[in-house]
C-alpha cells in the first residue's frame, strides 16, 4: 500500500467523520428540545431508559456523545446514574444503526431495482436534494433535513474512498499475512479498542472495518474479536470526559459503560468460542461482508443487553466499588459543559434551572412582604441565602447560555435564548427588589414609628396585586401560557396607576403632618418596590409573547394605543375594579 493510498484512506476517513458530525448537527436540530421532555418521561423506568438510549443513539449518530451528556447529567445533578444505565444500555443498541447504513456499500447485484438500494445510485441525488432544500428552503426544519441529506452523502463518498484505496490490498501477500494475526481474537480485540480509541469513533471504527472487507480475506472469526472490541474502545469518550474535576456519580456513569462492554465482551467472546470449539462451524471460516459485520454488530450489543439488563443493580454495586466516595473541591456544577454537545437539550434544562431560580424569586418575594406585618429571623435568613443562591444561578446560567449561543443553532433555540437570557436577569433583579423589601422590613422592626393606617391599608392592595401579577407571569413563563401573559400588561398598568394615586396622597399626609420623614422615605422606597417588581413581571409576560411571534417589537408593543386594543381594556377594567384604594372604601375601613 503506497503513501497515496494511505492519505487517499486518511482523506475518506474525514470525508466519513464530517458527514456523520453533519448527520448528527441535522438529526439534534430536529428533534430539539423534545429530547429533554422525553428524557423526564422515560429514565424513570429502566425499560424505558434502555429504550430512550437506543432512539437518542440512533437520531444523533453517536454513542460516544450520548455517554459523555450523561456524564455531564449526572454531575449537574439533573440525572442519577441507576437511570444513566439503561440509557447506556440502550445507546449500545442505537449506534448499530450506522453499520446498518453503511451495510449497503457492500450490495453487489446487476439486479436493475436492488442496485438503485446501493449509495452510489442515490447519495449524489440526496446531495443534491440536500444543497437545494438549504438554499430555497424557509423553514429551519427544511434546513436541518437538508443537512442530514448532505451530511449521509458525504458520509457514503467518504465510505468509498475509504473502501477504493483499499482494494490495491486485495492482491498484497503482505496483507493476507498481516490478516492471520487476527486469527488470534485476544489480538482482534486489543486491535478493535485501539483503534477506536484513537479516532473515538465507533461508527467510524465500523465503517473501516466494513471497508476492509470488501477487500476480501476478513472471516468471521477475524471480525467478531475486532467488533468486540470496537465497544470497548468507544468507551475512551466518556473516560477522557472524566479526567477534569466531576463529580463521584459522574466518573461512576464511564466507569458502567467501561465495565458493560468488558463484561458483554467477555461473556459473548468466550462463548462465542466455546461453541465454535464444539461444533465447529462453518461460518466461524467464511468470509464476511459488510452486512455481516453489521448483523455481527447488532447481535452482541442486543444479545449483551439482555444477559446483563436485569443485573443493572449490581452493575451499579460495581461502578460504585470501583470509584470510591471522594469529596471533589470546588463549586457545585449547575449546568456541565459537556451539555454543549447536544445544544438543544442543554437550552431545555437551561430554562429548566432558569425556573427553579425564579421559584426562590417567589418565596423571597412572599415571605419578603410579609415580613413587614411580622418579622421572622429565621425567615430572613433564608431569604438572604436564597439570594446568594439567586445571584449564583444569574452568573452561572449566563455563563452557560453564552457559550451556547456560539454554536449553530436554529431560530427557535435562539429565541429561546434570547427569551432566557432577559428573563434571567429580571429574576435576578425581583431577587435584589425582594431584598430590599427585606431590609425595609428590619428598619420598620427596629423603629419605634409606625406605617399610618392609611398607608397599611394601601399597602395591603398593593402588595396582593404584584402578588398576582408575578404568579400570573411565572406561570406563563413555566408554561408558554400566552393567554396568561396577556393578562399581565393590563394588571400591570393597574398596579402603575395604584402607586401613583398612592404617593399622592402619601405627599399630601407628609405635608399634613399624618406621617413622618424617616417612615415616609421607607414607604416611598416600598411603592418603588413593587413598581419595578410589577415592571419585570411584564417584562417576562412579554418575552413569553415574543417567543411565539418574533414578528413583535418590545418597544412598539408596550407603547402601542391601548385604548384601541379591546382585549387589554376588558382586562383592565376587570382588575381596575379588583384592587381599588380609592379613598372612600378606606374611610369605610377607618
Amino acid at each position: 500500500m503506497d503513501i497515496f493510498s494511505i492519505f487517499t484512506l486518511c482523506g475518506g476517513l474525514a470525508f466519513f467523520l464530517y458527514g456523520i458530525t453533519i448527520m448528527s448537527s441535522g438529526l439534534e436540530k430536529i428533534a430539539g428540545g423534545r429530547l429533554e421532555r422525553i428524557l423526564r418521561q422515560m429514565t424513570a423506568n429502566p425499560i424505558k431508559a434502555l429504550i430512550f438510549g437506543a432512539g437518542i443513539t440512533a437520531a444523533v449518530q453517536s454513542s460516544s456523545a450520548v455517554t459523555v451528556m450523561l456524564v455531564g447529567l449526572v454531575n449537574s445533578g439533573i440525572m442519577k446514574l441507576s437511570q444513566a444505565i439503561g440509557v447506556i444500555m440502550g445507546s449500545n443498541i442505537g449506534t448499530t444503526i450506522t453499520a446498518w447504513i453503511l451495510s449497503l456499500s457492500g450490495i453487489q447485484s446487476t439486479n436493475f431495482f436492488v442496485r438503485l438500494l446501493k449509495p452510489d445510485s442515490f447519495s449524489p441525488i440526496m446531495a443534491l436534494v440536500g444543497v437545494i432544500m438549504i438554499m430555497v428552503a424557509k423553514s429551519n426544519k427544511r434546513k436541518s433535513v437538508g443537512s442530514i441529506l448532505i451530511g449521509f452523502a458525504i458520509l457514503m463518498f467518504g465510505m468509498k474512498v475509504m473502501s477504493d484505496s483499499m482494494s490495491p490490498l486485495a492482491g498484497m501477500p503482505e496483507f493476507q499475512q498481516t490478516l492471520l494475526m487476527f486469527n488470534n481474537p485476544v489480538f482482534g480485540v486489543f486491535i478493535g479498542a485501539i483503534v477506536t480509541a484513537i479516532i473515538q469513533s465507533s461508527a467510524a471504527s465500523i465503517g473501516i472495518l466494513q471497508a476492509l472487507s470488501m477487500v476480501g480475506g476478513m472471516t468471521y472469526g477475524m471480525a467478531v474479536p475486532i467488533i468486540m472490541g470496537q465497544n470497548i474502545g468507544t468507551c475512551i469518550s466518556a473516560v477522557l470526559s472524566c479526567l477534569s474535576g466531576v463529580s463521584t456519580a459522574a466518573k461512576r456513569v464511564a466507569a458502567v459503560h467501561v465495565i458493560f462492554n468488558l463484561l458483554g465482551t467477555v461473556i459473548l467472546l468466550s462463548g462465542y468460542f466455546a461453541v465454535y470449539s464444539v461444533t465447529k462451524f462453518a461460518l466461524h471460516n467464511a468470509n464476511i461482508s459488510p452486512f455481516g459485520i453489521a448483523v455481527v454488530h447488532s447481535i452482541f450489543n442486543i444479545v449483551a443487553t439482555i444477559v446483563l439488563f436485569p443485573f443493572v443493580n449490581l452493575l451499579e454495586k460495581i461502578a460504585i466499588a470501583t470509584v470510591p466516595d471522594r469529596k471533589i473541591k470546588g463549586e457545585s456544577v449547575l449546568l456541565d459543559d459537556r451539555l454543549l454537545l447536544a445544544p438543544s437539550f442543554a437550552i431545555a434544562e437551561c430554562y429548566r434551572q432558569s425556573v427553579k431560580m425564579a421559584e426562590m424569586v417567589e418565596f423571597n418575594f412572599i415571605n419578603s412582604t410579609k415580613m413587614l406585618k411580622s418579622y421572622h429571623k429565621k425567615r430572613a435568613e433564608q431569604i438572604s441565602s436564597n439570594e446568594a443562591k439567586i445571584d449564583m444561578y444569574e452568573d452561572k446560567l449566563n455563563s452557560f447560555l453564552i457559550k451556547l449561543s456560539a454554536k449553530e443553532l436554529t431560530e427557535e433555540d435562539n429565541a429561546r435564548i434570547s427569551q432566557l437570557m432577559l428573563a434571567i436577569g429580571d429574576y435576578e433583579r425581583m431577587g435584589d427588589h425582594a431584598t430590599y423589601i427585606l431590609k425595609i422590613a428590619e428598619k420598620l422592626k427596629d423603629s419605634e414609628k409606625k406605617l399610618s393606617q392609611l398607608a397599611v391599608e394601601e399597602l395591603k392592595v398593593i402588595v396582593h396585586a404584584v402578588s398576582e401579577i408575578f404568579l400570573m407571569s411565572f406561570e406563563a413563563y413555566k408554561t408558554d401560557n400566552i393567554a396568561l401573559a396577556q393578562e399581565v400588561e393590563p394588571l400591570e398598568a393597574v398596579i402603575k396607576r395604584m402607586i401613583r394615586k398612592v404617593k399622592n396622597r402619601h405627599i399630601q399626609r407628609l405635608k399634613d403632618g399624618l406621617c413622618t420623614p424617616d417612615v415616609s422615605f421607607l414607604f416611598s422606597d416600598l411603592l418603588n418596590d413593587m413598581r419595578r417588581i410589577a415592571a419585570h413581571c411584564g417584562n417576562i409576560a412579554t418575552s413569553v409573547i415574543q417567543l411565539y411571534d418574533s414578528t413583535i417589537e418590545k418597544h412598539e408593543y408596550n407603547h402601542r394605543n391601548k385604548d384601541e386594543d379591546m382585549l387589554f381594556v376588558s382586562k383592565y377594567e376587570n382588575f381596575k375594579s379588583r384592587y381599588s384604594v380609592s379613598k372612600k372604601k378606606q374611610e369605610e375601613k377607618v
